[in-house]
């Protein structure tokens, strides 16, 4: 045999070998089952994050509406005064905040927002706003925009 391969050249020579063979296709499944359950935890992890944005978007949709509401109210104290009010029972407890007026009003309005700008600042109008045409004080509408935005339920004993 080595006698018939004496007179060829070297392109002949490597024509003459078998090809290699094809590798076997990589299969997508993970080959331990580590990666399987870590996929499946990645997944509802993903789901749980999901749900949560969905309920924080549907948990705020009374903020986003009483600021577009406040936005069509222009200089009316009395309207202002309304949307705070609605945006107050949206966000808590109907017994907490439906009985409120006057002083104890603006002190549920202070202790939910931290500061003092309902009993002492332009705030104060909106007790009086829904009973008696008052005038409309500089900066009632950026701090009701800064309660609606910024409210926290979490500043109020819980009622008992």
């Amino acid at each position: 045999m080595n006698g018939d391969l004496d007179g060829l050249n070297l392109v002949q020579l490597l024509d003459l070998l078998e090809p290699a063979p094809e590798p076997l296709p990589i299969s997508m499944m993970p080959q331990t089952v580590g990666w399987v359950w870590l996929g499946i935890g990645l997944i509802a992890g993903l789901l749980l994050l999901i749900r949560k944005i969905l309920r924080h978007h549907r948990a705020n949709a009374y903020r986003r509406a009483a600021l577009a509401a406040l936005s069509d109210a222009g200089d009316d104290p009395a309207r202002i005064a309304q949307i705070v009010r609605r945006a107050a029972l949206a966000a808590f407890p109907r017994e907490d905040v439906a009985g409120l007026t006057g002083e104890h009003w603006l002190a549920f309005l202070d202790r939910t927002l931290p500061g003092d700008g309902f009993s002492d600042g332009p705030g104060r109008v909106l007790a009086d706003a829904p009973y008696r045409d008052v005038t409309m004080p500089p900066g009632l509408t950026e701090l009701a925009q800064k309660w609606i935005s910024n409210h926290d339920a979490a500043l109020i004993e819980p009622h008992t």
